[in-house]
């Protein structure tokens, strides 16, 4: 089964532990699936950076509901910084990604509810082989030459390194890798920084 085609998806499933049948708790994965969804539409061209803020560049759609709703969010709100749009909206976006990943196929969604009371949804990956090939391009990034690595797999390594999902990169791996990392980092514009920012005063406001 091929992996999906859009970053926001292939967080998601690098996110969820198998072991777990989860994604860990602590986890940044609201930040991490709207910073994926930035760096899609900036990496399209769909997006740009005018003086720090992001600003529509394109309205061709994606064919892709997820992105699609992120454009239109953006054009028709305000001017807001990269990090400003990372910070909105974690639930509904977690939410859209887990039910665009039931719909395609790649999870299979599991409603139930705790004690009987609160609803929740089991995500159970429906082939292991398409996390495995998610993984190998992390690896593959940090260890090929930096100019054979796929835009979409920078940002990939980018966006798991600034969100701390030790589930596929750890300590020791971004200790051994720092400077790839800030080089991969870099190929992916803005949305390092602006995810970094985001999490930062997510953790300052709590």
């Amino acid at each position: 089964m091929a992996v999906p085609d859009s970053l926001p998806q292939r967080i998601f499933l690098l996110a969820h532990d198998p072991d777990k049948g989860r994604v860990r708790l602590g986890t940044n994965l609201g930040a991490m699936l709207r910073a994926a969804a930035l760096a899609d539409l900036y990496l399209s061209g769909h997006l740009t950076d005018e003086n720090g803020r992001v600003a529509v560049r394109a309205r061709e759609p994606r064919h892709d509901p997820v992105l699609d709703a992120f454009l239109d969010e953006i054009a028709g709100g305000r001017r807001r910084k990269w990090h400003s749009w990372i910070g909105r909206r974690h639930r509904a976006t977690v939410r859209a990604v887990r039910r665009q990943l039931g719909d395609g196929g790649w999870v299979r969604l599991q409603p139930r509810k705790v004690l009987g009371l609160f609803p929740v949804t089991t995500v159970t990956i429906r082939d292991p082989r398409v996390r495995k090939d998610l993984l190998g391009r992390v690896n593959a990034a940090l260890h090929k030459p930096v100019d054979r690595v796929a835009d979409a797999d920078a940002a990939l390594v980018a966006i798991v390194a600034v969100g701390n999902l030790r589930l596929v990169l750890d300590r020791r791996t971004k200790r051994a890798n720092k400077r790839r990392i800030r080089e991969l980092t870099q190929l992916s514009g803005p949305i390092g920084s602006a995810l970094r920012r985001s999490i930062e005063d997510a953790a300052a406001a709590a």
